[in-house]
């Protein structure tokens, strides 16, 4: 069942949660810069390089996953009980990425702490193809309903599959296995 209303406060909300969550992933590095007796600020820098890394990292992750939401969100016209659902439930990834994100900036070389790295954003990454499902899949729901042809399958699952083989990968390359995630947009092409 649809709600005759437009998505936006949906949107507004969370486009709220994501700022916030992409925000407390600097806290840990304020943190560093304020603790007394700190070191000069280009020791400060290199000494912390790990934690820098997992911010940079996780910035961009969260900026992706986001710019995704934005493109799918541009496209519904109406929400729906199973997409707001949807919704918080790829919001609590969001929400919950700052954790794994410090366990990558101290200790960043744990196996465990790899996999429940891109494990988070893995599943993050599901919610978005299952959302983009539901959209697509649903007329009530969507501008221009595509229907779930081949290309709309193929363009929402991709990037769950590449997340699922850089999960396996990442015991064996670590944080490299995420540059799978590059092969998205030119295997789309080829559709």
């Amino acid at each position: 069942m649809s709600t005759k209303r437009e998505p936006d406060r949906l949107v507004l909300f969370t486009d709220a949660v994501v700022a916030i969550a992409i925000t407390l992933l600097v806290l840990p590095l304020v943190e560093i810069v304020s603790e007394p007796g700190s070191e000069p600020p280009a020791e400060l820098v290199s000494h912390h390089w790990p934690q820098i890394f997992s911010f940079l990292l996780s910035f961009a992750v969260i900026a992706q996953l986001w710019m995704t939401h934005h493109r799918l969100f541009e496209n519904v016209r109406e929400y729906s009980t199973p997409l707001m659902v949807l919704n918080l439930v790829w919001l609590l990834t969001i929400v919950v990425l700052p954790f794994p994100t410090e366990l990558v900036g101290t200790h960043g070389e744990d196996t465990f702490v790899r996999l429940f790295y891109v494990g988070t954003i893995l599943v993050s990454t599901l919610l978005l193809t299952a959302l983009a499902l539901l959209v697509h899949g649903s007329p009530a729901l969507a501008h221009e309903p595509r229907g779930l042809t081949r290309p709309v399958v193929l363009h929402a699952v991709l990037p769950s599959v590449l997340l699922v083989f850089a999960l396996v990968l990442v015991p064996f390359i670590g944080y490299y296995s995420l540059l799978l995630l590059l092969l998205s947009p030119v295997a789309q092409r080829f559709r």
